[in-house]
């Protein structure tokens, strides 16, 4: 452009009132030493950023280029500069693109270490997630606390937390968003309905990529790189057609005892074939959508993955023809063995041997780190193979993927080994990682008001052992209120809930009893006294609830009760002690645990009895043991909890948090944050037909319990006395 265009460009942007203070503000950054090629890049953007956004935007700039030069040195600067001409480009109004140099300005004040960071990556992100979620990546990653290499890697693009909330902006083509579709499909194919997960977003980059299964359940990528929107959903669906056909036809793991990466590879590429093979059988329309996917052509350079998926996709397609010899070979043998039987799994075994060695022959390099199987539906074939338990010479590439499809166990404290099925349900998602001395771990989206939107997988929470201890004085406090303790088993006895049951033949009711009626029709008809019991009423007669109490220890929890001289833990631990009991004595399905955090990466969920466990001494010993410490943050229980209520079949079931304060952790600045987030888990636990309430020991519990489970849904308790006096209200709730 010379100097003439640029000249009459500027004044096109920038109307006669708005030429002085344009001159004014790059005459500034001329002047302020940053480079003449910072000052020139801003006298040229300007102009541009002023035609699509307006002046008062482009003179806006300069201001920020000023900070961002200060604060995060001239090379940020720079980037700023090209970063606001793709924001400009994209900002459908003025505002957007202020709202976008306000949060440039935020991360330079709060963050400069990684401006430049996400100063690089800003356009991808915008083209990704929009105004809205660029705001939503910038404040997840500036509260990851002051850890600059953890927030670099964040703006990066290279931590879990940032390709996660990348790939599940559009939850009509991410794993979340197809996933309620997804299983009933499965279901129907294959009438199976194993547990389906997506792939942790800490795993290896190869694991991320392709499918896998094992351990009885199946595991999915969030989402399929390099495809448009529109192929992901048939995508999922040809991974789990492909995966439901090794359910059905591969019957037992192959011994991977001697065999090489290659061979590993090969094998599990005729083993996908032949199961294919014998699916389209069955159901002859998986070839098309199979089919669609494999785009590999006779005309790739031959190197050993080219080859493999040219014969990949000549096992499955009749009609594909590749003049190379190997890919000949390959085609040939197997369909000479499929004729004989192709029911056989050792034809998958024998002719990837064999062509195993020809690739040897030919000398063709096979790199197992960067493998990736091809077509992308299908999975990474490590379900395939038994690498025994003790077999040093297995490839961690080869061993994580078999390792993160199987379902996490743990032991519990009575003694049962109880299977943990992969959680389910998408907007309660929680992704099962890695375990560490028996104790299980899951994380949870937290839900950001300010942004409204979940920050996927952001907290961790640890099932750590309970400290065991004399249960003597929690027994004594019992016996020495034990009127108390009958009063409380008889409020619970005497609670109905359940489903309303018909009670017929009624002197009075709800309704009329037809049968009554017409018996009493014909009864007198013919003569004979007619009864006169004719209606009918609805009853619930028995209690049909399954409980699960949550008792906070936080460290305010360590604190005396006011006038009282039992800390609040304590207090705690009596009442939920005496509703234990009483639920024992009746019989009714029940849960204790307790809880506290210490940052999002360390929210302790201490089990102290199972649905399916005992109240028996030790139960008691893990709840006289529980010790106050650290925060309460309170929505990633909430639910962690709901994971096991939503097992339960029960009429109600309830969630019975006990706590002493408002939720807060040591690396939240803003107190309203994880009341939010605390009442969107409540919500969601409603949604999903389970009741939360609340018992809240706190004299400021007016300011915040309601808005997180609603004024009716939460009481507050002074003192242990006067339980019984709030219980009845919360069970009457239930029973409407």
């Amino acid at each position: 452009m010379t100097t003439t265009e640029g000249r009459k460009e500027t004044v096109r942007a920038f109307p006669a009132e708005w030429q002085g203070r344009w001159s004014a503000a790059h005459t500034r950054i001329d002047q302020a030493g940053y480079g003449d090629l910072m000052a020139s890049a801003y006298r040229s953007a300007g102009p541009i950023i002023a035609a699509r956004s307006g002046p008062a935007e482009a003179i806006r700039l300069g201001e920020s280029v000023s900070l961002t030069a200060i604060r995060a040195g001239r090379r940020a600067a720079c980037l700023l500069v090209g970063a606001a001409l793709h924001a400009a480009e994209a900002a459908r109004h003025p505002s957007e693109l202020a709202s976008w140099l306000e949060l440039i300005d935020d991360i330079a004040r709060r963050a400069p270490k990684v401006l430049s960071a996400f100063l690089q990556n800003s356009s991808q992100v915008l083209g990704i997630l929009g105004f809205a979620g660029l705001a939503v990546f910038a404040r997840m990653g500036l509260d990851l606390g002051r850890d600059d290499a953890r927030r670099l890697a964040f703006f990066s693009l290279q931590s879990p937390e940032a390709r996660q909330l990348l790939e599940r902006q559009h939850p009509s083509t991410s794993l979340p968003g197809l996933l309620p579709g997804l299983k009933p499909y499965l279901r129907a194919l294959w009438g199976i309905s194993p547990p389906i997960a997506e792939t942790p977003g800490d795993a290896p980059e190869a694991m991320r990529r392709r499918a896998g299964f094992g351990g009885g359940g199946i595991r999915l990528p969030p989402s399929y790189a390099g495809f448009s929107a529109s192929d992901q959903k048939q995508l999922h669906r040809a991974t789990l057609a492909h995966i439901g056909a090794h359910h059905c036809f591969t019957s037992k793991q192959f011994l991977a005892k001697g065999l090489k990466p290659l061979q590993l590879a090969l094998v599990s590429l005729i083993e996908d074939a032949r199961v294919e093979r014998l699916a389209v059988r069955e159901m002859p329309g998986l070839f098309a959508l199979w089919r669609s996917f494999h785009v590999a052509r006779p005309e790739g350079a031959p190197v050993a993955i080219t080859l493999m998926a040219r014969l990949a996709r000549a096992l499955l397609d009749p009609s594909y023809d590749d003049p190379h010899g190997w890919v000949s070979k390959g085609r040939a043998l197997f369909e000479e063995a499929a004729a004989v039987d192709i029911g056989s799994q050792q034809l998958s075994r024998h002719i990837g041997g064999l062509l195993g060695n020809d690739i040897g022959q030919m000398r063709l390099q096979f790199d197992a780190k960067s493998y990736v199987v091809q077509p992308a539906y299908r999975d990474d074939g490590m379900g395939l193979w038994d690498f025994g338990d003790d077999n040093p010479e297995v490839p961690y590439q080869m061993q994580a993927p078999a390792e993160g499809a199987r379902l996490e166990q743990r032991d519990s404290d009575d003694g049962r080994h109880e299977p943990d099925p992969i959680p389910d349900d998408s907007s309660g998602r929680a992704a099962m990682v890695e375990a560490s001395e028996d104790v299980a771990v899951a994380r949870y989206p937290e839900f950001d008001y300010v942004t409204g939107r979940e920050r996927p997988d952001w907290c961790t929470v640890h099932e750590p052992a309970v400290p065991m201890a004399s249960p003597a004085a929690l027994h004594r406090a019992i016996e020495q209120r034990a009127d108390l303790a009958n009063r409380l088993t008889a409020i619970i006895r005497s609670s109905k809930v359940s489903r309303q049951q018909r009670v017929r033949r009624q002197a009075e009711g709800e309704f009329l009893d037809m049968d009554a009626a017409i018996e009493a029709v014909i009864a007198r008809r013919s003569g004979q006294m007619p009864e006169d019991r004719l209606y009918g009423r609805y009853e619930r007669r028995h209690r049909d609830l399954a409980v699960l109490v949550l008792i906070d220890t936080s460290a305010s929890t360590g604190e005396r009760v006011s006038g009282r001289s039992e800390t609040v833990l304590e207090t705690e631990r009596l009442a939920v002690a005496m509703l234990a009991r009483a639920m024992t004595e009746l019989g009714d399905p029940f849960a204790l645990a307790a809880f506290s955090s210490n940052t999002r990466d360390n929210i302790g969920y201490q089990r102290i009895k199972d649905f399916a466990g005992r109240y028996d001494a030790a139960a008691e010993g893990r709840l006289a043991g529980l010790q106050s410490h650290h925060s309460t943050r309170l929505g990633a229980v909430i639910r962690h909890a709901g994971k096991d209520l939503k097992r339960q079949l029960s009429y109600r079931r309830l969630l019975l948090i006990i706590t002493d304060g408002e939720p807060h952790d040591i690396d939240v600045d803003d107190r309203r944050y994880l009341v939010e987030d605390a009442r969107a888990a409540v919500h969601g636990l409603r949604n999903d037909g389970i009741d939360v309430f609340s018992i809240v020991l706190d004299s400021d519990a007016e300011s915040y319990a309601p808005r997180i489970f609603r004024r009716r849904n939460c009481v507050q308790l002074k003192s242990i006395e006067t339980l019984p006096e709030k219980l009845p209200g919360l069970l009457l709730r239930l029973a409407v």
